[in-house]
């Protein structure tokens, strides 16, 4: 447990350095920003590109994987959805973050560097997946259930084109896409382009930690209550459960992932704490600061649970 410890630690100094840089005013906001717009806009876009461009069609796209994962978090995002406005009394667009947070985990920022150190070789092959049902099927979800509940204007074919075309044009989708154009036309890629595309992906997984850390820094923390508590038990621990679950009653119908390894490394992604995305919208959509709070509190927690799963799961770097 100590070497687990010793090993998930990296992950959260990292954070912690981000964290410390903006404290002490080392980073100002407009230093993260910069640092945020590099990470989404350069770093993890060739990330998903060298891991989807590199690898057969048939090796990135696991069907049973891609069903486990949206059948765990469409479950989640339903039941915390109802049990925010039905048990909590909450309002419908609380209740969309509700959902969201406990259902969409921070796959690339912190997920990925974690399931690198432990099983590298299927690290980028779950982000991918992972990428894929996030920006397909989640936040598209949340979107779309927090623009009809918002009240800003009704959820037309306007605004549905409008959320279809943000989620086309951003980087990381854009990655994806001529990754899996690469992939599909079997085109090697030269040196002086490939090249510079893994130097560019290697620098991800650093520069999204410090960010997560900077981010942190810069959330508030007043809006706490005691509904943060099932939430955060929700995403850190009921989503890998429900992954869990999910891939064996899968696997009895004879829809197998057929890799442990890869169950393993889709478990570990559900446990990881709400995407760095998930405070910004709801603060875009005036859903207040509670959000914001949850984030801090479950990034926190995640280095516990984190470690702890690890240890169950009997994983070692490798």
């Amino acid at each position: 447990m100590l070497n687990i410890l010793s090993l998930t630690g990296v992950i959260f100094v990292l954070i912690a350095i981000g964290y410390a840089m903006v404290v002490t005013h080392a980073f100002n906001k407009d230093h993260m920003q910069v640092l945020t717009r590099y990470v989404v806009m350069l770093a993890l876009p060739a990330l998903i590109f060298r891991a989807v461009a590199n690898n057969p069609l048939g090796q990135i796209i696991n069907p049973a994987y891609i069903l486990t994962y949206v059948l765990a978090s469409l479950t989640l995002f339903i039941a915390y959805y109802l049990w925010a406005s039905k048990m909590m009394g909450q309002s419908p667009l609380y209740s969309t973050f509700a959902g969201m947070g406990a259902s969409s985990p921070n796959s690339s920022f912190i997920g990925y560097p974690i399931v690198l150190m432990f099983m590298p070789t299927l690290a980028s092959t779950a982000l991918a997946m992972n990428i894929i049902v996030e920006n397909l099927l989640l936040i598209p979800l949340t979107m779309m259930l927090a623009e009809r509940s918002s009240g800003s204007e009704a959820l037309n074919g306007r605004v549905l084109a409008d959320i279809g075309k943000r989620l086309l044009l951003n980087p990381i989708m854009l990655g994806l896409l001529a990754g899996l154009f690469v992939s599909i036309s079997a085109i090697d890629l030269p040196m002086v382009l490939a090249r510079p595309v893994d130097i560019i992906a290697d620098s991800s997984a650093a520069v999204s930690l410090i960010v997560i850390g900077g981010a942190i820094a810069g959330m508030p923390r007043t809006s706490l209550s005691g509904r943060l508590i099932p939430l955060g038990v929700g995403k850190l621990l009921l989503h890998p459960l429900l992954f869990w679950l999910v891939s064996l009653s899968l696997a009895s119908l004879g829809l197998s992932i057929g890799n442990t390894e890869l169950t393993k490394a889709g478990i570990l992604m559900a446990a990881m704490p709400p995407m760095g995305i998930y405070p910004i919208l709801a603060q875009r959509y005036g859903a207040g600061e509670e959000h914001a709070a949850a984030m801090v509190i479950m990034t926190v927690c995640s280095f516990a649970t984190i470690s702890t799963l690890l240890w169950l799961m009997d994983l070692s770097v490798v």
